[in-house]
């Protein structure tokens, strides 16, 4: 997902990837909040949510079931879609 390299106050503390998915715990240190991002690298869909510092490893863990819980993730992908689209026209 290359968020470290476009936001370089971010710092990965963990990261885990299997079956098409890469799943990664960040830290900012600029605001101190913690963000579990994911990616399904076979549809190219991606989002990240903000999670409770308590619940970052179940989050890391379980990002789908925490983003359920918590309403609907913010899903990066389609950012990225509609900005080449724009790019492209």
């Amino acid at each position: 997902m290359a968020i470290e390299s476009e936001h370089p106050e971010l710092r990965e503390l963990d990261h885990r990837s299997g079956d098409g998915f890469d799943v990664t715990l960040l830290w900012s240190a600029r605001t101190g909040r913690v963000f579990v991002a994911v990616e399904d690298t076979r549809t190219n869909d991606a989002f990240r949510i903000a999670v409770d510092p308590r619940d970052a490893l179940e989050a890391f863990h379980h990002p789908y079931a925490y983003g359920c819980r918590r309403g609907r993730p913010m899903t990066v992908a389609g950012e990225r879609r509609a900005a080449a689209e724009s790019h492209e026209g």
